[in-house]
């Protein structure tokens, strides 16, 4: 079974650099989507074999999350039923016959980290969120997490010590969230592999020059790990600043 999560930085914009193409190309089970920056009748994207669910956000361009699904769901929510949080369309649950599935665009603690101490409420009430949904059954948790967790997710950690997605609160929080029951899928394949990101700024020609970070993951509860087939990172695929990351499972 394989599982695609990829940041598209708006799809109507993504979609016009072979979004289509890309995703049949990926032949998913799941394909999960985050920063669509859709509303409601803003596209008729759909795909032969796939039902998909969309959350939008209040605000409009904005966040926004999809996922397409060959596989019937038992059921789908929307958000983490905080009303707090709820509103910017970061999360999509399915609910599958033997795991969740949950599809996530984490909060950005931006310049200055103006957003940092919403982050790390986020960060607790999202932990809260799956540790609930485990305790029915095991769960599978993708998208843009907007953290780079150790120096080797990124090409410089030096200089960016202080800099949003790589401040030692979200590393934190994206290290007790591993120690509540979750394995990084990559680093569980490729422990100490460098050089391999998945988001690259569009300035300074950073993607030519591989000066990423990896800040797109697939975690699954450690219950799930005798599943775990492989996990990539598409860094050959363009169209967003992101890339799209693979898992697959047994």
């Amino acid at each position: 079974m394989k599982f695609i999560s990829w940041n598209v930085n708006g799809l109507r914009a993504c979609a016009e650099k072979g979004f289509s193409e890309a995703f049949a190309a990926l032949d998913a089970d799941f394909f999960c989507l985050q920063e669509t920056k859709l509303q409601a009748g803003q596209t008729d994207i759909a795909f032969e074999g796939y039902r998909s669910w969309w959350n939008y956000a209040d605000k409009k361009g904005y966040s926004g999350t999809a996922i397409f699904s060959r596989h019937e769901p038992l059921s789908v929510s929307y958000g983490i039923g905080i009303d707090e949080h709820d509103h910017e369309g970061r999360v999509i649950t399915l609910e599958m016959p033997d795991f969740y599935l949950v599809n996530v665009y984490v909060p950005n603690s931006q310049d200055g980290l103006a957003r940092l101490d919403y982050r790390m409420k986020w960060e607790d009430d999202f932990k809260g969120y799956l540790l609930k949904l485990t305790e029915s059954k095991p769960v599978i948790v993708c998208g843009d997490l907007n953290v780079a967790h150790k120096e080797i997710d990124l090409k410089n950690p030096k200089t960016n010590r202080r800099n949003a997605g790589f401040t030692d609160e979200e590393r934190g929080k994206f290290t007790e969230l591993l120690a509540s029951g979750f394995t990084d899928t990559f680093r569980h394949f490729y422990p100490d592999a460098t050089g391999i990101y998945s988001w690259w700024s569009y300035r300074f020609r950073s993607r030519e020059k591989n000066a990423g970070w990896r800040i797109d993951y697939f975690l699954v509860s450690d219950g799930l790990k005798d599943r775990l087939k492989g996990a990539s990172i598409h860094n050959e695929i363009f169209g967003s600043d992101h890339c799209p990351v693979e898992l697959d499972l047994l």
